[in-house]
């Protein structure tokens, strides 16, 4: 009896081994796997005005019936974000209250842009608590940046220059944008097709 229990013992402590074993091979194998996998970035679809380009002034009105102008030059903001966003859209609901934390941790002026009706994006506004930011309910502006696809963003300097734009939908690709720009890229998807080595050429073949 006493000798089938040390053998109990013993094999207890032979699973625990190999499990703690097992465990270790599955973390390395995770911490490679992130290595190898590249970041994810906002996606740029390549439409509309260019990252670099500066985008053309467009009188505009707010929800709430204030003037605004999008592109151009802005005295009072020297980052600006424009989040397009739909009420029928569920990621822009979720990303909306990380946009605004995005925006303030980075001090960026934030700005929605929706095209629908007066009262579903006010309703929008009141569910999402979005009475401090402009709110441009019009079409005009999606069609200036040829958006397509929700949730979108455009990052645009003081002086309406764009400086990177794409479908977001989380946190991860809005930070993206403000690293294209310090990269000096158009978008991450770039800088990581630029890390990509050339295919090899061939050799010429020997002179006799």
């Amino acid at each position: 009896m006493f000798t089938l229990l040390i053998i109990n013992e013993a094999l207890q402590w032979l699973v625990l081994i190999a499990l703690g074993v097992a465990g270790l091979a599955l973390a390395r194998q995770v911490g490679v796997l992130h290595v190898r996998v590249a970041p994810a970035g906002a996606l740029d679809a390549n439409r509309g005005p260019a990252v670099g380009d500066v985008a053309p002034p467009l009188a505009v009105t707010t929800l709430d019936g204030r003037p605004y102008t999008v592109g151009g030059v802005s005295a009072t903001a020297s980052l600006r974000l424009l989040m397009f966003v739909s009420a029928q859209c569920p990621m822009c609901k979720s990303l909306i209250p990380v946009a605004k934390s995005f925006a303030a941790a980075e001090r960026i002026s934030l700005v929605f842009v929706g095209d629908d009706t007066p009262a579903i994006q006010q309703s929008l506004v009141t569910a999402q608590g979005l009475d401090a930011y402009p709110f441009i309910n019009s079409d005009e502006v999606g069609r200036l940046f040829e958006v397509d696809k929700l949730p979108h963003a455009v990052l645009m300097d003081g002086a309406g220059k764009i400086l990177a734009k794409g479908l977001v939908n989380s946190r991860e690709h809005l930070e993206s944008l403000i690293v294209s720009h310090e990269m000096g890229v158009a978008s991450v998807q770039d800088y990581i097709a630029g890390l990509k080595p050339a295919p090899a050429k061939p050799h010429a073949a020997a002179t006799a």
